[in-house]
């Protein structure tokens, strides 16, 4: 059975706050990301869009503990982080055969 026409979805991620060292003593901050795909699809191709982090939330991917030192300076134990990607949006085109 083809279905044709127009076809989309609304997606979430979310990952509550949470301990970024084993002593919980510094927090990884938590994010909730949405996406939306919107498709147009026929018997012989799908043209579509795909927008992700749709509101452009600022977010941390990765989050984890360092120790830094400076010369003549203590030591000091913080977080270090991947940003999170920003708002973008993708066309994508797939041809059936």
């Amino acid at each position: 059975m083809n279905k044709t026409g127009f076809n989309g979805s609304l997606r979430y991620r979310y990952l509550g706050d949470r301990p970024a060292n084993e002593d919980y003593s510094l927090t990884a901050d938590g994010y909730f990301i949405t996406d939306l795909v919107l498709n147009y699809t026929t018997k012989r191709y799908e043209v579509g869009i795909t927008v992700n982090n749709l509101f452009d939330v600022r977010w941390k991917e990765t989050q984890f503990e360092t120790l830094t030192k400076l010369r003549n300076r203590d030591a000091v134990n913080s977080i270090a982080f991947t940003p999170g990607t920003k708002f973008a949006a993708l066309a994508h085109f797939s041809f059936f055969f």
